[in-house]
């Protein structure tokens, strides 16, 4: 098998049903955090990565991230005309021209496994990337993004790798939860992946993020599950069927993620990553110095 990663799948079709009603017309992807919306962070991570092929799962009322990701030709002639050439360069830098997206719908809500299977034909029997939208990641300063790390890890190693991080006892029920042993810095062979265990019958505190990179021998096991937690079609269990004929390693990536699948956690990530931003990051550094006077 080839381990080069070349294809991203974008599990975006969810309803976003915790942001109502501003998701009510508009797609949860689409959400902005400061100046781009969060599918737009994720597409430039996986670029960051090395991959060239998104692809898209979408549903209805997904058109704008389609629209977001083509040419805007009206827009792109205003700006021209009007001399304003670094929004212009902006406006096409969201899609480079080395970069194919693809889209693919998944016509019923079956879960993020079902999601993931929609689009096994365009991901060419090669291995693959999936990345979370919800999921914000931010590499660490001066590092490599987190996807890139696990690309580098996965082609290394040859076998599918997924991002993880502990996360307290009484939110493993939030996640897929492994258990491993330790197999290299910042490495775990997995032996048992569960999908939001109870508390108390969770194998560890070693919590699924939104990253995986995967062989394509997945398809097949997801195919096999029977519909789990929630009474859908699980990723966490088409990983767990791997086990039986293949390794899989959970890494425990460098850098940060901001759950914006939740409010507080967009909210963070929205404060975070405007301090941070070149353009406002010191006058929304001071506006908030002088809210707590």
């Amino acid at each position: 098998m080839n381990n080069k990663v070349k294809t991203a799948v974008f599990p975006v079709a969810g309803l976003g049903t915790r942001f109502l009603p501003a998701t009510k017309a508009a797609p949860k992807e689409m959400l902005p955090v400061v100046d781009k919306p969060l599918i737009q962070y994720a597409v430039e991570e996986a670029y960051a990565a090395g991959i060239r092929h998104m692809v898209f799962v979408t549903g209805r009322n997904k058109r704008a991230i389609e629209d977001h990701f083509d040419t805007a030709y009206e827009l792109e002639n205003e700006l021209e005309q009007a001399g304003k050439q670094a929004l212009l360069d902006l406006v096409r830098s969201v899609q480079p021209e080395d970069m194919l997206c693809s889209y693919v719908r998944q016509p019923r809500a079956l879960g993020l496994g079902h999601a993931v299977l929609c689009a096994e034909h365009l991901t060419e029997g090669a291995p693959f990337a999936v990345l979370l939208a919800d999921d914000l990641m931010i590499g660490p300063t001066g590092g490599q993004p987190v996807l890139a790390q696990m690309v580098n890890t996965f082609e290394r190693l040859g076998n599918s790798v997924i991002a993880v991080q502990e996360v307290p006892q009484e939110h493993v029920r939030r996640y897929g939860i492994v258990a491993g042993t330790a197999d290299g810095e910042r490495l775990l062979k997995v032996r048992q992946i569960v999908e939001k265990p109870a508390p108390e019958q969770a194998p560890s505190r070693m919590a699924v993020a939104g990253r995986y990179v995967l062989t394509p021998a997945v398809f097949e096991q997801i195919r096999r599950q029977p519909r789990g937690a929630g009474g859908e079609i699980q990723l966490t269990d088409g990983i767990a069927g791997l086990l039986a004929s293949e390794a899989v390693h959970a890494y425990q990536y460098q850098g940060k993620r901001y759950d914006c699948g939740s409010k507080e956690g967009f909210l963070e990530a929205t404060v975070e990553l405007a301090l941070a931003h070149p353009e406002v990051g010191q006058h929304f550094r001071d506006y908030l110095r002088a809210l707590m006077v």
